[in-house]
């Protein structure tokens, strides 16, 4: 009975060191952070409504949280998210042959931002990232009329991921 409780115990005793662990450090929320700035992000795209359209994804994401309040405006706040969009690609991923010619049919978005998390009146910021990214595809389906559709489509779904995505990596350390 006592080398049965006693290999019990060293089974436990194994377990916390068996190499499994949470990726995520916490909640990075600094408790002070009451109202939150995010200005319009940067656009060095040249894509048209690209800087509106993230900002606006990431300001409701930030607004699901309901930890702060979100502005838009850069002063009389605690904190901002600073965002430059880099880089929008869009690359043809899968070829479909249309009569005796072979044309793309599906097509990849890539997103890429510089983001900064910061306190107001800090020096270091509390998150940041100089290449953070995102990527999703779209078919343009028959006629090629739907392509532009389907890529306004795709930038709407690839937005809400986007910040999704960001906002857990800038509130909940992973």
């Amino acid at each position: 009975m006592r080398a049965r409780a006693a290999a019990i115990l060293g089974l436990l005793a194994l377990g916390p060191g068996c190499g499994y662990a949470l990726v995520g450090k916490g909640i990075t929320t600094d408790p002070t952070i009451k109202r939150l700035g995010v200005p319009l992000f940067k656009d060095r795209t040249g894509k048209p409504g690209l800087d509106q359209k993230i900002t606006q994804k990431v300001i409701e994401e930030l607004q699901k949280r309901n930890r702060f309040t979100v502005v838009q405006e850069p002063s009389g706040v605690d904190a901002l998210v600073e965002g430059e969009i880099t880089a929008y690609t869009v690359t043809p991923v899968g070829l479909g042959a249309e009569g005796t010619r072979t044309q793309a049919n599906r097509y990849a978005i890539t997103l890429v931002a510089k983001i900064t998390y910061k306190k107001i009146g800090q020096k270091d910021p509390i998150w940041a990232s100089e290449g953070f990214s995102f990527r999703d595809e779209y078919d343009i389906g028959d006629a090629a009329t739907g392509y532009f559709d389907r890529e306004d489509q795709t930038i709407d779904r690839l937005g809400s991921a986007f910040a999704r995505t960001l906002v857990a990596a800038m509130l909940e350390a992973f």
